[in-house]
């Protein structure tokens, strides 16, 4: 691990010294080509100055002294910023060594020439100008400083130059070093590592030859014993299988009667409400209404309405009104007549209808016309019973604005759809947590004081879609709302349904 870790600080620190020194050298370079780039521009700035005196027209002669002012402002920056050893165009920034700061103040009486020469010039204005003394004295100064600026020039970039080799030449002989050292710490691997390791890997590679052909007599045992096994494991795994179907089927026909049952007493609880007490109210109403006109009669007061058991007589037929009303409805509930004369849609089309108000819209969607034929009693009371719990669960504890129920046929599938966009809770917890943290809905006539375990309706409705082979799912995410989604096979039943 020492040697390891050695030679990885060696290839990390030699890497990290050349990119170092690789990255000050690049900007060196931009150091000396500027500087170098010096040398062109004050030919090219003498150059044009000469063509001042070849110009005649006014407009060239304008145009030259642009450029030649252009060029200097260049030339100016490059020179200034390379005593200092910067780069603004390029933000570098090199200290020069003490030579090139000595050969920068020997340049700069050159250089002050060329400004002074160069500023006279660009205040030229016309061909005649060049011709006054003043001007003809600046553009002398600048062809007689010319070659002794290109000379201090060379020297400087020369100087830049050597300097830069020499650098390179020290970074080549530390990456030599580096590299023998390293070649070093790979040669220590090999001897003091890999060398012992693979001495101890050929011994250890023949124990474990010897060890092999012990296992191979075992292993042919074990396969033999294996086999075995394997054929009393299938047997065993073919009687759980068929002991759990068997369960699982009888769990079924418990479940299917239970729910037969239940449906078979909703029906006999639904007729006598309907037959029974409906009647019976009916006929209290009709009493009502014959002693109230014999009373008014008898006290002359049927027009005004004003004998002192009138207003007693209206409340007391309205308590009877409504109590007839909500028996109808609770009969309506258990077994809806509408379910066994005309079939599922227009069952659940009234269902919609009913739970309709001002604070939720309840809308039913379906495909199902009335010239298909009807679907099996089971189904549709599986349909219903599932439509039904899904409404009121939504309606009592999820406070939604919207309900939006569709039944759709495909292929033979039925797809039922039950989805609101009220307050939604955690599907994760239903095994624990109901609906938003309250009671699942009831649909069945149960004592106030009955408590339902959680998520008691919503295992009741996958059991009856268990029942039919169909599929369940609710889709609820908190404050999103809740989409319950059922997909039942099923097969078209042409049967009389009046014994539901």
């Amino acid at each position: 691990m020492t040697l390891l870790i050695t030679l990885a600080v060696l290839l990390t620190a030699g890497q990290g010294l050349t990119q170092w020194r690789l990255h000050a050298f690049q900007n060196e370079l931009w150091i000396i080509r500027y500087t170098a780039l010096q040398r062109h521009q004050s030919q090219q700035i003498v150059k044009q100055a000469l063509q001042l005196s070849r110009i005649s027209q006014p407009v060239s002669f304008a145009r030259k002294v642009a450029e030649i002012q252009q060029v200097f402002v260049k030339f100016e920056q490059y020179h200034l910023e390379g005593r200092e050893g910067k780069v603004v165009d390029r933000d570098v920034s090199v200290p020069n060594s003490e030579t090139v700061r000595k050969l920068y103040k020997e340049i700069r009486p050159e250089f002050e020439a060329y400004q002074r020469s160069v500023r006279q010039l660009i205040t030229l204005r016309e061909p005649d100008d060049l011709k006054r003394p003043d001007a003809q004295a600046s553009l002398n100064l600048l062809l007689a400083n010319e070659k002794p600026f290109l000379e201090e020039i060379d020297g400087i970039v020369r100087v830049y130059t050597t300097e830069l080799r020499s650098k390179l030449a020290w970074l080549q002989a530390v990456e030599l070093y580096l590299y023998i050292f390293t070649v070093v710490v790979l040669i220590g691997i090999g001897g003091l590592i890999f060398r012992p390791a693979a001495r101890r890997l050929r011994q250890t590679f023949m124990q474990l030859v010897e060890a092999q052909n012990q296992t191979t007599a075992a292993n042919r045992k074990l396969i033999s014993a294996n086999k075995s096994l394997k054929e009393t494991r299938q047997k065993l795994y073919e009687a759980t299988k068929l002991q759990y179907q068997q369960r699982i089927h009888e769990q079924q026909i418990r479940t299917s009667g239970l729910i037969a049952g239940q449906e078979e007493e909703r029906k006999r609880l639904s007729r006598d409400l309907h037959d029974g007490l409906g009647q019976m109210l009916t006929a209290i109403k009709l009493q009502l209404e014959g002693l109230e006109a014999s009373l008014n009669r008898l006290n002359g007061a049927e027009s005004s309405g004003k004998a002192p058991y009138s207003k007693n007589l209206r409340t007391l037929k309205t308590l009877v009104t409504q109590t007839i009303q909500e028996t109808r409805t609770i009969s309506n509930n258990l077994m809806p007549s509408v379910l066994s004369d005309f079939g599922i849609a227009p069952a659940i089309k009234m269902l919609a209808e009913h739970d309709r108000s001002e604070a939720v819209d309840v809308t039913f969607v379906t495909n199902l016309t009335p010239s298909m034929p009807r679907l099996d009693r089971n189904l549709e009371i599986t349909l219903y019973r599932i439509t039904q719990e899904a409404i009121s669960n939504a309606i009592r504890h999820a406070s939604p604005t919207q309900v939006r129920i569709e039944l759709l046929e495909r292929e033979n599938v039925l797809y039922l759809t039950v989805a609101d966009n009220g307050r939604g809770f955690r599907v994760a917890g239903l095994g624990a947590v109901t609906e938003n943290g309250n009671e699942p809905a009831e649909t069945s006539l149960q004592p106030a004081s009955k408590k339902r375990t959680p998520s008691q309706g919503i295992h009741n409705m996958q059991e009856r879609v268990n029942l039919l082979n169909g599929k369940f799912k609710i889709h609820s995410t908190p404050g999103k709302g809740t989409k319950v989604q059922v997909s039942i096979p099923y097969k078209t039943q042409p049967a009389h349904y009046d014994n539901y």
